[in-house]
């Protein structure tokens, strides 16, 4: 239909430059599909001569940027001139790999990226992943991959680059804050199987739960395994939110509802009614068991809008750092060929009113540190069991 549009478009013009008075007659009857058209004549006119210009001109020609390719690039373009690294567009084969991840398994490298002042950043490693065991770190900025710099890349550029099959390699460099030089990392991809819920039985009877990130298995896995630590005996939990990316916002409502009895669990606020909701809470929960939460520069998103929700509801205390500030609502557009526009809609606001977007959670109190998988050395997991002992 588009292309459709496109050719009436430009063979009316091409028209009127070969038949004079022909065009206002053939232009009348056309009005109609100038109104449906994105942009205004003058500016279709400029794309049909850029596109025109470069066909002609272009070293190598254009034999491989077919017009579905042209489009999609003017699609991208124009999305990303609104200066927002999360309202994305994704072309079906993009989205079809996006919708596999939310199930929870893809091939790469298990790393969430973020966009900020034109720089890509690691969120998060997700645990036990190459980029995990490699020492890939939150705030780490991606420079380069392989030999190529990426600097104006976009966040799916930057993904798509970094996805690949298992068994095959990719070289990344990362600038880290308080380290000079850059850091060169040699990653081999692997399938990623995310199990977005962990938990264990500490000593003293507490009871850890992690969160990985919120896709569609995680509110089943989180019930059963806070459902096992109660019949263990557990008398307080962590939930440990450290380097969660974020994920389903579904996912993480109706965990903090699984907490909380009433009242506000998230609003969203925007320029129209749909962006405009706020969610609510219901009676009766899992448990009333006492519980700290822990975050860090690598919570963002889900993870920020859950733990702030267990804040003000006086339900948690919040120990660790700084959460990631990525506290906007991202919107799937589908188009009509299967692709589709992520358009930021509105802003997440706790249940106080606080806002994330840009800024993060406080928490309650600062621990510095980082999760470590010898429990003896996480001074962050230490000060939350010792708050839960000192109740």
């Amino acid at each position: 239909m588009i292309r459709r549009i496109r050719d009436v478009l430009f063979g009316v013009v091409i028209g009127a430059i070969l038949a004079g008075g022909a065009f206002s007659a053939i232009a009348f009857t056309e009005m109609d599909l100038f109104k449906a058209a994105p942009f205004g004549f003058q500016d279709l006119w400029l794309m049909k001569q850029a596109r025109v210009i470069v066909e002609t001109y272009h070293v190598e020609g254009t034999k491989d940027a077919d017009d579905k390719k042209l489009l999609y690039g003017a699609i991208r373009g124009m999305v990303a001139a609104l200066d927002d690294p999360y309202t994305r567009f994704v072309d079906p084969e993009e989205l079809g790999e996006e919708e596999i991840e939310m199930q929870g398994e893809y091939g790469g490298l298990g790393i969430y990226i973020g966009q900020r002042d034109g720089k890509t950043l690691v969120i998060s490693p997700i645990e036990d992943t190459p980029a995990d065991r490699v020492g890939l770190k939150p705030k780490d900025q991606i420079v380069k991959i392989g030999d190529d710099v990426i600097l104006g890349w976009t966040q799916n550029e930057v993904v798509n680059t970094l996805r690949g099959e298992p068994g095959t390699g990719v070289t990344i460099w990362i600038r880290r804050e308080e380290v000079d030089d850059l850091l060169k990392f040699e990653i081999v991809r692997e399938n990623i199987r995310i199990h977005t819920v962990k938990s264990e039985m500490l000593h003293d009877k507490i009871g850890l739960l992690r969160i990985v990130q919120f896709n569609l298995r995680t509110v089943t896995e989180f019930r059963k395994a806070v459902y096992d630590l109660v019949d263990e005996g557990t008398e307080g939990l962590v939930l440990d939110l450290r380097n969660n990316p974020g994920g389903l916002l579904s996912s993480c409502v109706e965990i903090a509802d699984m907490f909380i009895d009433s009242g506000v669990i998230v609003s969203t606020r925007g320029r129209f009614e749909r962006a405009n909701e706020t969610l609510y809470a219901h009676p009766g929960n899992i448990t009333k068991l006492p519980m700290v939460v822990l975050i860090n520069e690598g919570s963002a998103s889900a993870s920020e809008i859950l733990a702030g929700a267990l804040k003000d509801h006086g339900r948690a205390r919040i120990v660790g750092k700084q959460s990631f500030g990525k506290g906007s609502v991202q919107t799937l557009f589908n188009l009509s060929d299967d692709s589709g526009v992520f358009v930021t809609i509105a802003k997440y606001f706790t249940p106080s009113g606080t806002v994330i977007d840009k800024v993060g959670l406080a928490p309650d109190i600062i621990v510095e540190g980082e999760p470590e998988k010898e429990r003896e050395k996480d001074a962050q997991l230490k000060r939350a069991i010792s708050e839960l002992l000192d109740r």
